[in-house]
């Protein structure tokens, strides 16, 4: 049931949801702020709640950095102080699992916080960007959404951010949450719930975020010679989207010994679903044998949320090696799949 007392705080950074046509140009860029968006929602009177409006910034959701997300994140954390029973952020769909996972990283209150986009720009035949931001509200100011941190609300499916991905570049429903399915769903006024919120460990704000993580994707017959300048660059960390359930080739594996003495190493699967291994291959270039290098495996997490983890365990580290591989283990188990 709504909270018929409710404050929702909405702040926007741009993305399709937000975008018209200007004259003479050709395609569509971003031009409506939080009082534009609100305006084109039906059904919106008759929900029971004061709304708060902030225009954030007006950028395609490619163009967002960690600057821009750690302003909408002290934005948000005034709100919740100031007595908002949920937040939702509008943006871009391109990033928007990464923004939600994030944000999530550093989400330290019971209340919601609660990202959504459009795939269809305002002006197109379906648009989706008005029910999408409908149903964000309704389960910002849902009293049973408190505790699950950060989450992402498309096409009446509720997604928390450590699960949920962008699996199609245009279809209104390219958002899914692959092996756990969605946390919930919108229904008419409510909120149907079908896990229980996950444990949840929330890291400091660090005072700078100046080093920086390097994604890298293995693919078959792939040269080794970013490996080997990478540690003449200036990199802090490595991720790799490894082949299979966290694997590299005996190539890779080799090129990998100087990087390792330079920065972590932190191996995905690229599969887009399931967990890298632990102790099931033997073979060089496998799990088993990275971790003997100090390779470590990432578990269920994407490539692209452990190379926001691994950055900022690398931020809160100070450079202490031992820190840092504590606590990826430490964050990496409050990830895994329920």
């Amino acid at each position: 049931m709504l909270n018929s007392n409710a404050i929702v705080a909405i702040g926007t950074l741009g993305g399709t949801i937000t975008m018209t046509s200007q004259d003479g140009a050709t395609g569509v860029s971003s031009t409506l702020g939080a009082a534009d968006l609100v305006q084109s929602i039906p059904g919106l009177a008759e929900l029971s709640v004061q709304l708060r409006l902030k225009t954030l910034a007006n950028l395609a959701s490619g163009s967002i950095q960690f600057e821009h997300l750690f302003q909408a994140l002290a934005w948000a954390k005034q709100q919740v102080e100031d007595g908002a029973t949920g937040v939702v952020l509008v943006q871009g769909t391109d990033t928007l699992e990464e923004s939600a996972f994030f944000l999530d990283m550093y989400w330290p209150y019971g209340a919601p916080l609660v990202l959504t986009g459009a795939m269809r720009s305002p002006k197109e035949a379906g648009a989706d960007g008005p029910a999408n931001l409908l149903s964000a509200i309704k389960v910002a100011m849902n009293p049973k959404m408190r505790n699950y941190g950060s989450v992402v609300v498309m096409s009446d499916e509720i997604h928390q951010a450590r699960y949920v991905r962008k699996q199609h570049t245009m279809s209104v429903n390219a958002f899914a949450s692959p092996v756990v399915g969605p946390l919930g769903y919108v229904q008419e006024s409510d909120i149907l719930l079908y896990r229980q919120a996950n444990e949840r460990a929330v890291l400091p704000i660090p005072v700078q975020y100046d080093e920086k993580v390097l994604l890298v994707e293995a693919v078959l017959d792939e040269s080794i010679e970013l490996y080997q300048v990478l540690p003449t660059l200036s990199y802090a960390g490595l991720v790799i989207a490894g082949v299979g359930s966290g694997h590299v080739s005996e190539n890779v594996r080799n090129a990998l010994i100087p990087v390792l003495e330079k920065m972590p190493v932190l191996m995905a699967s690229r599969t887009g679903a399931g967990s890298t291994t632990k102790a099931v291959y033997g073979y060089k270039g496998a799990e088993i044998d990275l971790q003997s290098l100090g390779v470590m495996m990432a578990d269920a997490l994407c490539p692209r949320k452990a190379r926001l983890l691994l950055s900022a365990i690398l931020w809160s580290a100070d450079g202490q090696r031992s820190y840092i591989e504590q606590a990826l283990k430490k964050y990496l188990h409050t990830y895994k799949t329920p």
